[in-house]
């Protein structure tokens, strides 16, 4: 299911608009609060700053997760090509019939996983998907006949190495399930909201106050912007590339 995040440009528009919004609202509180003869609160900048540093560690704290996500999905996608190129090698232990059919299955596995990580719409990813499947069970179906039909050491290996190649699957697509929770991205949108609303206040009218009500929301929009990038599999623009599946890939050819 998509949601805000899968779209890191939408998502940018729409902090913009929250955080110069909640700015304004906080500076029209303090011209409404001045207006009546009240003033701000002496500790009002002490909050203002702890605030600003509990968001900035936060934000922080996000982009590692971010991060770390988006290495692992990179390393899975390593692991993948590698337990596909090696299996490729191992089918040779398998009878001869069985040997080929297995090696173009693989090329065609191959072809597929790589389409995955190219394309951009859903409707095609579900069809990809089906066809993985599909050549998953052709491939275990043909090296767990060779296995039964002639039990043996070498049998076994390539065997075991195609169970390595449906579980480097799995764990890839477990890796691209793996995304910051809502609930981080709800706790820093709500600091950041408030946090505006200070800044705004804080602001008396001055040149000062007007740039600074204009290039903080700027700032925390764009600290959104590239952490939705980095944690969207797809929706962004720093993406995963198959380069392993591609050169594993060549060398198959």
């Amino acid at each position: 299911m998509s949601r805000l995040t899968d779209y890191p440009l939408v998502l940018f528009v729409v902090s913009l608009v929250a955080f110069w919004a909640c700015a304004q609202a906080g500076a029209a509180l303090r011209r409404h609060q001045e207006a009546g003869g009240g003033s701000a609160p002496e500790i009002f900048m002490v909050v203002l700053t702890a605030s600003l540093t509990l968001l900035g560690l936060i934000i922080g704290f996000t982009f590692s997760m971010a991060v770390s996500r988006y290495d692992l999905r990179k390393d899975h996608e390593a692991a993948e090509a590698n337990a596909i190129g090696t299996e490729y090698v191992r089918a040779g232990l398998l009878p001869a019939a069985d040997a080929a059919t297995a090696r173009t299955l693989l090329r065609s596995y191959l072809d597929q996983r790589i389409l995955l990580y190219a394309s951009g719409d859903e409707d095609r990813r579900v069809q990809i998907r089906q066809r993985i499947t599909e050549l998953q069970t052709q491939l275990w179906s043909t090296v767990a006949g060779a296995a039964l039909a002639q039990p043996g050491a070498l049998t076994a290996l390539a065997t075991a190495g195609m169970n390595d190649v449906l579980n480097s699957q799995a764990y890839s697509q477990a890796a691209w399930w793996n995304r910051i929770p809502a609930a981080a991205w709800l706790l820093m949108l709500l600091i950041a909201l408030l946090c505006n609303v200070m800044v705004g206040y804080a602001s008396r009218g001055a040149s000062l106050g007007s740039l600074l009500l204009a290039i903080m929301p700027a700032l925390l929009a764009t600290a959104f912007l590239l952490i939705a990038d980095i944690d969207s599999p797809r929706g962004g623009v720093i993406r995963v590339s198959p380069q392993n599946l591609l050169s594993v890939s060549e060398q198959m050819r």
